[in-house]
Parts: structure tokens; sequence; C-alpha cells
């Protein structure tokens, strides 16, 4: 662990969207290492579990705290949560898989511009840490080959949202996508053009799975492995070939960012294994030989990828101890093993 720290112990940090899947990984892990977590929801009753139950101790000490901002597409939907807070961490998106963008591109960027203003209006905020993700930078599809480095951007996704209507159901994803892209890249544009008075930094998750904290956290990405272990191949469908990381690792790398000095205006990659579907079936049997799992799915196209990922193991061994992410039997493992969700 690190001990030249932006934020010294007991600071306050603002976490969005801290009902979902990373964020709450993210509160968890500040919350251990000593700090004070503010968390977002859009519902704050709702999500009282996170008060009454997951950090239910915390909470009765007043280190974490729930804040409602129901819609951070309304100008000055932050300026009350950003009060009195050192970092800021936004990990919330619209994830409505509209596949309209005139409904979802404007309202991510309108939710990155109106926390950036904020934080910049509060002059406590050191440190700013931004959940992008690996679509923002590829588009990874079956038997293809690319490379990702901190200056790739998958702007072809961005065109092909912005193509003329019909909007189907078929551009749900690609439209997310796009959403990703332009809310980065207005990141920087920020950052570039304001010149704020705290650092900057993005991590950029491929597929993220691991352990559930609570039964009605927000099981993200980690539903495609408990619908495929109940034995429906739907969610596959959406994306048949990919690379894991652990959500604890995720996490550690968002605290790393907001928490290390030396890390300044980086896109840190997050990525583990490659993987088709019949790994994580296989997964699935040698963790549970006695179980009936469906058979082998019939796609085995698999893509190369690869990743600048130095920085990402440097920070994973200064602040986490391990030489690199966790693999994806560890994190498939950590999720099958773990709390099953009230609902996928």
């Amino acid at each position: 662990m690190a001990s030249n720290l932006t934020l010294p112990k007991g600071s306050l940090v603002l976490i969005t969207g801290v009902n979902g899947f990373i964020a709450g990984h993210l509160a968890k892990q500040l919350l251990t290492q000593g700090y004070r977590v503010r968390g977002t929801v859009r519902n704050a009753q709702k999500s009282k579990w996170l008060v009454d139950d997951l950090f239910k101790s915390e909470a009765s000490q007043g280190l974490f705290e729930l804040a409602t901002v129901e819609d951070m597409a309304v100008e000055g939907s932050f300026d009350t949560a950003i009060r009195g807070v050192d970092g800021v961490a936004h990990v919330a998106t619209v994830a409505t898989w509209d596949p309209n963008p005139n409904n979802v591109v404007p309202q991510t960027v309108a939710g990155v511009v109106n926390i950036l203003k904020a934080a910049a209006k509060e002059s406590s905020v050191k440190s700013f840490v931004f959940t992008s993700s690996i679509v923002a930078a590829a588009m990874p599809m079956p038997e293809t080959r690319f490379h990702v480095d901190e200056k790739s951007w998958n702007d072809a996704a961005v065109s092909m949202a912005w193509a003329p209507p019909p909007y189907d159901a078929s551009r749900s994803m690609i439209t997310y996508v796009a959403s990703k892209v332009e809310a980065e890249k207005a990141i920087w544009k920020f950052v570039e053009e304001e010149k704020p008075q705290f650092r900057t930094n993005a991590v950029l998750p491929y597929t993220v799975f691991g352990p559930l904290l609570h039964a009605q956290q927000n099981a993200s990405t980690d539903a495609w492995l408990f619908t495929l272990y109940a034995g429906n191949t739907e969610a596959t469908e959406m994306m048949k070939a990919s690379q894991s990381i652990h959500v604890e690792d995720v996490a550690l790398l968002h605290a790393a960012a907001i928490l290390d000095p030396s890390v300044k205006n980086r896109r840190i990659h997050a990525w583990s294994d490659e993987f088709i579907w019949n790994d994580v079936l296989a997964i699935f049997r040698k963790l549970q030989p006695n179980r009936q799992f469906i058979d082998d799915l019939p796609d085995k196209a698999r893509m190369t990828a690869t990743v600048d990922d130095k920085l990402t193991k440097d920070l994973l061994k200064k602040w986490g101890g391990r030489d690199g992410p966790f693999g994806l039997e560890r994190s498939v493992k950590d999720a099958i093993e773990g709390i099953q969700p009230s609902s996928v």
C-alpha cells in the first residue's frame, strides 16, 4: 500500500451510483482504507439496504452516507452532493439500452459535464476518476486482432450510433458504446480547456466479474454469468468473445487513481484473461462437477487483443501487493460461489 497519498485518511470521497457493482466495491475499498464515502443514488428509499445492511456499521459511525441525484443530466444536479468532498469517482452511467442515441448520448455527456463543473467549483476536490470502458477505446469482436493503449479511441462506434434511423433494438449496444466514447472525450476536453484544480484519470474495464456484496446490488455483467449458469444463453449473444477483469481489481485501480499523486491524466486499462463462453462453462463444470450444465455453445471464434497495461500492473503491485489482476477462473468462482442476486 502506498504511503504518499493525494487525500489523507478520513477524507470524503463522492461515488456516483454507489448501489452499482463497481461503485459498491469501490466504496468498500475506500472505507477499508480509512476514507469516508458519500454515495449518490437516484432513489434513496430503494437503496436503504446500503445504510441499513451492507454499510450499516460505517453509516452508524458517520463514515458512509447517501445523497440523492435523481437525474445527472439536470444542470446543477450535483451541487449539493459535492459539498465538502475531497475526491470524486464518477461511476454511474446511463444504461437504459435505448437504441436511439438522442436519448442516451447527450444525457450521458451532460452528466459528466455537470459533475465536472460541480467539482471544479468545490475547491476541496483534489482528484477525480471516471469509469470509462474498453469500448471507449476499441470495438471488441470475435476473430479480430487489435492493440489498445492510452491513445486508442473507438470513433467508429460514434459514427455508427449516429447513423440515420430506424433505431431498432439491434442498435442498443452501439448506442451505449458511443455514449462511453463521447462521455470520456468530454472529460478530457473539460480538463484541457478548464484546467481544474484536481487530478483526473479514467479507468477502462473490460468485462467485469466477481462477487456481489449484497443480493440487492445491481448484478451488472455478473448477470451474464448467472443466466448462463442457469442454462440461459440469451446474454451470450450480446458478446461472444471478450476479456475478463475481477471487480476487486477494478475497484483497486479506481482507488489508486484517486489516491496516487503520481497518476495524472491517465487512461488505465483493466484487463485480465481472454475468454469465450465455453471457457466459462468449463469453469462451472470444474467448480461443480456434480451439477449438470448445458453443452458447449457452437460459437468458438476468439479474438486476439493486446493492451499496454504496464501502468495497470504497476498500480496493482503498488496498491494491492500483487503482480497482476486476478484471472478468469477466480472471477467466475467468486461470482458463482458468492451472494446470489435477488433479481437478474
